[in-house]
């Protein structure tokens, strides 16, 4: 196939652009600094006592473990009906709608803001699904790693244009003594759901059709999800690359999805770092993943995929042991330009790999059901263990050690993967 027109990915790419912000200003910066200086250290809930960044990452597990269980439905639908879109704005309107719910978010009603945090990582990550999966249907196998970095590097810059203007809201209310109080953080969280739906209409309208099966469903529509995913799995015996690169990515991605999601209450609780300390930590990590994209696409492209990504994962162990060393802001500083330089390059890298080694279907969202089911099951089981080992030793200190073995067994898993990039057909 042809790479679509300027105007389609742009279009496909603007989606980064708008979703970003709830990756950066709700889950990476105000509201885990929000909720960390508003919520008790121990939370109170369904009759058991939780410690309070415990009690976070167990949200998070929560709302990755229900759209693993969603998705394999919502993909099967979408492949046989053509209609990838109308989910990716489902799930796009459910998530902006419950960022801008947050606006009401305050200390007496500490459980309406999980919820809503649960249901906006929801609506995020069950547009992601539809939205990767039109990567092989808008771009030929040898654009993909140039189109996937150009999306996430939309998305970064996207984000840090908002959270630069939010943050100017809460340094300007909190230096000239506005007396707003949490209004600006409240007033951001409204912002990012508007910027969300908002700047998604130019995807909506840009993007084509997607292409609908030949076949029908072989089995009842509510249930046919779990059945293609059966089906990939015993495709996958036929394509042995394919399938060595799904084991070291649920294991690496583990480890990277963890960091990502729990980093900003590592740094307040451990670090002790202060609000606007870790803004500033994040916005790093969000302009040095822009340059990390591009480099490590260059690496790929000078060398292939699986070297590029073995040096990102061999960069990754050494964060994991450096974090656990780390004691003062200024070491987190540098932590985080590290995490930044690695956080852009695996995450694009990684899609582009996987859409490299799909075999020729049209069922490409079945096949992104299962990379995305791989990716949440991995964040659950990381972000559930990372909590786990918090309890147990009384802080994280310990939990991002342990991070370091998804990665060390996601590398090991990934040198068995053949270089060459071609893909059998089905």
């Amino acid at each position: 196939m042809q790479t679509a027109s300027k105007k389609v990915i742009n279009g496909w790419a603007m989606y980064d652009w708008a979703n970003s912000v709830y990756s950066l200003v709700i889950t990476s910066t105000f509201f885990p600094a929000y909720f960390t200086a508003i919520a008790p250290e121990q939370v109170e809930i369904l009759g058991r006592s939780y410690y309070r960044d415990s009690l976070a990452s167990y949200a998070i597990a929560l709302s990755f473990l229900i759209i693993a269980i969603l998705s394999p439905i919502l993909s099967s639908i979408a492949d046989y009906k053509g209609n990838k879109i109308a989910f990716m704005k489902f799930f796009c309107y459910l998530g902006s709608l419950a960022c801008s719910l947050m606006f009401f978010f305050t200390k007496d009603n500490i459980e309406f803001g999980l919820f809503l945090s649960i249901v906006a990582s929801i609506g995020y990550c069950g547009s992601i699904v539809f939205y990767n999966a039109y990567l092989p249907e808008v771009a030929a196998e040898e654009d993909q790693d140039r189109i996937s970095a150009k999306g996430f590097a939309l998305g970064y810059t996207g984000s840090v244009i908002l959270m630069i203007l939010s943050l100017a809201f809460v340094t300007l209310n909190d230096t000239m003594n506005w007396g707003l109080g949490s209004w600006p953080v409240r007033i951001s969280f409204l912002l990012v759901g508007i910027w969300w739906a908002g700047f998604a209409q130019i995807t909506f309208k840009r993007l084509p059709p997607s292409k609908a099966s030949d076949g029908h469903p072989e089995h009842n529509i509510l249930v046919n999800g779990f059945h293609e995913l059966k089906k990939v799995w015993n495709q996958l015996t036929h394509h042995p690359n394919l399938k060595r690169f799904l084991r070291s990515f649920f294991f690496y991605n583990m480890g990277v999805q963890t960091v990502m999601y729990m980093s900003p209450y590592y740094a307040k609780d451990e670090i002790k770092m202060e609000s606007t300390q870790l803004i500033i930590t994040i916005l790093i990590i969000q302009l040095v993943a822009i340059l990390g994209a591009y480099i490590f696409s260059l690496i790929s492209k000078k060398t292939n995929n699986i070297v590029a990504l073995c040096c990102i994962i061999l960069l990754w162990i050494g964060i994991c042991v450096f974090a656990f060393l780390t004691t003062t802001a200024n070491e987190f500083f540098v932590l985080a330009f590290l995490v930044g330089l690695v956080m852009g390059g695996v995450q694009s890298m990684s899609r582009s790999t996987y859409s490299k080694l799909l075999p020729e279907t049209k069922d490409t969202a079945s096949y992104f059901s299962f990379y995305d089911v791989c990716d949440k099951v991995g964040t659950v089981i990381g972000t559930l263990s990372f909590g786990f080992i918090a309890e147990i030793f009384d802080g994280m200190r310990n939990s991002v050690l342990a991070l370091m073995i998804y990665f060390i067994i996601g590398l090991i898993l990934l040198l068995f993967v053949n270089r060459k990039m071609k893909a059998a057909t089905i």
